[in-house]
């Protein structure tokens, strides 16, 4: 009976996870509390021992409820080590036999961009990074792809959070700048890396959308610049849509493409 419990409770906390986690920008008491369909009492409970847990935070001042880092890393292990990686792998690879230059599947982390996935093409000249590897936000392609297609508010936050670090003389170290840049981002669905990471490494990427409105990863290219110019990678944006479009079902099988 013991064991039935706990199984029942872990349920619902888990329950609450889900709920929490479809909300960008913090979710209040009162709309776990319908959402679960659960004793006011009982999710107050459970959201308590989830903090307590370390696994969700309540925004100071306010009865909303974000989830904290640590199932953040959870999700990003998930994604990199869960069932769908071998597919989601294989279509990286097409990308990339086809293209001949190096992709990537990346997703939101902080301030950051992590790369989920990324298949390396075959020339000697690229750049090898792992999966796992952390980059900045505001000077890849990838990062202000999803930085822009995040909610206002949301979005407004992580600006003021980033601390905008020049790595060439192209990457975008004002403020107002980059909340211009992310603007033409959001209106392409385009992101563009003007070699502002590395020296002579440009790229480009396309959202994975969850829905109409809601982008959970990119899929990105990139190639040096004595190999391809920025136009020469923007011909393979429909080819990448297509792939972020066959991601989107490995990660969310309802999820809305095209």
């Amino acid at each position: 009976m013991e064991s039935n419990q706990s199984n029942a409770a872990a349920v619902r906390a888990f329950r609450v996870l889900e709920v929490v986690a479809q909300q960008p920008d913090g979710c209040p008491l009162a709309a776990i509390v319908e959402a679960v369909g659960l004793p006011k009492q009982t999710v107050h409970r459970l959201v308590g021992q989830l903090q307590l847990a370390g696994l969700v935070v309540r925004e100071p001042g306010t009865r909303r409820v974000q989830l904290a880092a640590r199932v953040e890393r959870f999700a990003q292990a998930a994604l990199m080590n869960g069932p769908a990686r071998a597919e989601r792998h294989a279509i990286l690879a097409a990308l990339v036999d086809e293209i001949g230059e190096t992709c990537n599947l990346a997703a939101l982390a902080g301030t950051d961009i992590v790369y989920l996935d990324r298949v390396e093409t075959t020339w000697a000249l690229r750049m090898l990074l792992a999966p796992g590897s952390h980059v900045p936000l505001h000077a890849t392609a990838s990062g202000k792809l999803l930085l822009s297609m995040l909610p206002r508010p949301q979005r407004s936050r992580l600006v003021e959070q980033i601390r905008l670090r020049g790595f060439t003389e192209n990457t975008i170290v004002e403020r107002a700048e980059l909340e211009k840049e992310l603007d033409l981002t959001r209106s392409r669905r385009i992101g563009i890396n003007r070699a502002e990471h590395l020296r002579g490494m440009v790229g480009i990427a396309v959202p994975v959308m969850l829905d109409r409105r809601r982008a959970c990863a990119a899929v990105a290219l990139q190639a040096p610049e004595g190999r391809k110019t920025l136009d020469d990678l923007l011909v393979h944006v429909p080819r990448l849509r297509e792939a972020a479009d066959r991601m989107a079902r490995t990660l969310c099988p309802g999820a809305a493409t095209g």
